[in-house]
């Protein structure tokens, strides 16, 4: 009989993405975005789409590098 240890850190993240379209000038617009990972409540601005991704990856490796909570 094996008695597991419940995982202290969860296997999925809850985030929260923003996402506006802000005028530059006249002619001109641009989509901005927030991104908040709900359990810490640490937030990130991107700028364009292909900011989002590596946005993201940064973030969960982040958690993954904190130490684990002590029992």
């Amino acid at each position: 009989m094996s008695i597991e240890k419940p995982n202290p850190r969860p296997r999925s993240h809850l985030f929260t993405i923003r996402v506006w379209e802000e005028e530059i000038n006249a002619e001109q617009t641009e989509w901005r975005g927030k991104v908040q990972l709900f359990t810490t409540g640490e937030v990130r601005y991107f700028r364009t789409w292909a900011q989002l991704q590596p946005l993201l990856l940064t973030m969960l490796s982040e958690v993954a590098s904190e130490p684990e909570p002590q029992q």
